[in-house]
């Protein structure tokens, strides 16, 4: 994930899931899972591969 390797633990499944499991909120990010970007939608039933490559865009607001 972002260029590192990382193993999940078994029940993080989903994009969803890993969002989660990291603490990001899925409204202020962008996904990207093997260089296709995901539509917010999508993060509860996209399935999570081992090799899978992610990156995730965390927006962060301020001046």
């Amino acid at each position: 994930m972002n260029g590192e390797e990382m193993d999940l633990p078994r029940d993080v499944r989903t994009v969803s899931q890993l969002l989660e499991h990291l603490g990001v909120e899925k409204r202020i990010v962008v996904v990207e899972q093997n260089r296709r970007i995901l539509e917010r939608e999508e993060h509860d039933s996209t399935p999570l591969a081992e090799g899978d490559s992610i990156e995730i865009v965390h927006f962060v607001g301020g001046g």
